[in-house]
């Protein structure tokens, strides 16, 4: 993959806060590996499209398996396709299997094709590729797996809240988005039946 090779990449994996959502007596690697296993079943019905939409964009499709994982546990964790509920604005922040940001104080994007279809996906991922170029350029002298990692933390917060690789996660959701996504692409990549 030209982004740079999800299985080299360093990782300490959940957050506590992240592992909480499940439960989990424990945080790291171990407990985003738990997560990616407890959603593999529902993830199988959207491998085909998956697989398409990483060959499309040149994204491993373990990755997009990976955001999916952590954005709405593979759909379960989504209201007729939404999720992030706004009780300020009375209304949901982010559509689809990779929640993407529909908030006009947010990402601003318009929701493109049904929550689980080819079409969102290709949006999705169109967004994570954008980020990862934008890190890319903001950061030349990190290494691509380096360049990866910021670009799937900025997929969360946005290029302007990733400021150090030491800190990549400083401002992410849980403080561990890019670590938690990087733990279960490498699960999914491993167990999970996506192959780069």
């Amino acid at each position: 993959m030209s982004y740079g090779n999800i299985m080299g990449v360093k990782t300490t994996g959940a957050s506590h806060q992240t592992a909480q959502q499940d439960k989990l007596g424990y945080s790291d690697v171990r407990a985003s590996h738990t997560m990616a296993q407890t959603d593999a079943g529902r993830m199988d019905k959207y491998k085909t499209k998956i697989n398409k939409v990483g060959d499309k964009y040149d994204i491993d499709p373990a990755l997009i398996a990976a955001i999916i994982s952590r954005e709405s546990r593979a759909g379960n964790a989504l209201s007729n396709g939404w999720g992030d509920y706004d009780s300020r604005r009375g209304a949901y922040n982010a559509w689809g299997l990779m929640q993407v940001d529909v908030n006009p104080n947010g990402g601003g994007h318009t929701a493109q094709g049904a929550w689980d279809s080819e079409e969102h996906l290709c949006q999705g991922t169109k967004i994570l590729v954008y980020f990862i170029k934008r890190i890319q350029k903001k950061f030349p002298g990190w290494s691509k797996d380096q360049q990866l990692k910021g670009g799937i933390a900025a997929y969360n917060m946005g290029d302007g809240n990733v400021n150090s690789y030491d800190n990549v996660d400083e401002h992410t959701t849980g403080g561990d988005y890019s670590n938690d996504v990087v733990a279960r692409a490498q699960w999914y990549q491993n167990e999970g039946g996506f192959k780069s």
